[in-house]
């Protein structure tokens, strides 16, 4: 559980710190790779793409966000397991305190025709993946197993 709760708190210090560095210091987009890859403030008041859920937009995300928690703490054991979690955890927790304290989330992320994001949405889509990759393993091994 220690991998668990490590990866919740760095990925979400992580994430707000590159939010805070990007809403004092990125007044103009910093060119990375032409117009494909750059960095590039921006403002999201939706969850992913820009899309709003309305009034209750927070309470659902918050209440998203309790359900997986539960999940994570009473059953990831593996370590792709504890470590999806917490990138989920903690990028959507990031997500959370951005959109508290400003009212909206800074995205500061732009690959090619992309929405523009931020680290939380990478360390969530990371940890996404790894959940997606840890369960192929365990089928794996039980395919494995049963012949």
């Amino acid at each position: 559980m220690y991998l668990l709760i490590i990866t919740i708190l760095s990925s979400a210090f992580l994430s707000l710190a590159a939010a805070h560095v990007s809403a004092v210091y990125l007044t103009e987009r910093i060119t990375i790779l032409g117009s494909f890859l750059g960095l590039q403030q921006s403002f999201n008041e939706g969850i992913a793409f820009g899309v709003n859920l309305g009034a209750y937009q927070e309470s659902i995300i918050i209440i998203a966000l309790i359900i997986i928690g539960f999940v994570s703490f009473r059953s990831a054991r593996r370590i792709l397991e504890q470590v999806g979690f917490g990138l989920i955890l903690g990028g959507g927790l990031a997500n959370i305190i951005d959109r508290a304290i400003d009212g909206y989330v800074t995205d500061m992320i732009q690959v090619g025709g992309f929405p523009i994001f931020n680290l939380a949405d990478v360390f969530i889509n990371v940890g996404v993946g790894l959940l997606l990759i840890d369960l192929l393993i365990v089928r794996l091994r039980k395919k494995q197993v049963s012949k």
